[in-house]
């Protein structure tokens, strides 16, 4: 029986290096494709989470200005909110909680209040604005709530 010699031989089934090369490219391609979609998935996540903390601090503002309608816009505190824009003592302490939890659980957090006081045929209304920024953009997010009282 004849012995068989290995030599390259374009007709020889097998893969060359250029091929295995070539499929290495294709991959770490694909690779940077799925990081990259898995970070873009983290921000999209990180931003969502805030935008739902923004909301839930409007709505617990909005639940102390309900509670504590006398006198009407004890609530207003200007942009930047300062808690001691001349309200009420139990405004001014709510203020005071609500911007120190807009501080810690938003990042650069800062908030705005504005009254509008009752029309004919229009009621008072309130404007609560939380505002944040999140990192790699160049705009800070915001959240508006109206309060009709």
């Amino acid at each position: 029986m004849p012995t068989r010699t290995t030599t390259a031989n374009p007709g020889t089934p097998g893969f060359t290096l250029l091929e295995v090369l070539a499929t290495l490219l294709l991959l770490s391609v694909g690779m940077l494709g799925i990081a990259t979609l898995y970070l873009e998935s983290l921000r999209i996540s990180r931003l969502a989470l805030h935008r739902t903390q923004a909301v839930t601090l409007a709505a617990d503002l909005a639940d102390r200005i309900r509670a504590n309608r006398d006198p009407p816009g004890a609530y207003a505190c200007g942009d930047p909110c300062r808690p001691d824009a001349g309200g009420d003592a139990v405004a001014t302490a709510d203020l005071a909680s609500w911007i120190g939890n807009i501080a810690t659980q938003l990042p650069g957090g800062t908030a705005a209040v504005a009254f509008s006081a009752a029309g004919s045929g229009v009621p008072a209304r309130y404007t609560v604005a939380v505002r944040w920024n999140a990192g790699g953009t160049a705009h800070p997010h915001s959240f508006q709530l109206q309060l009709e009282i």
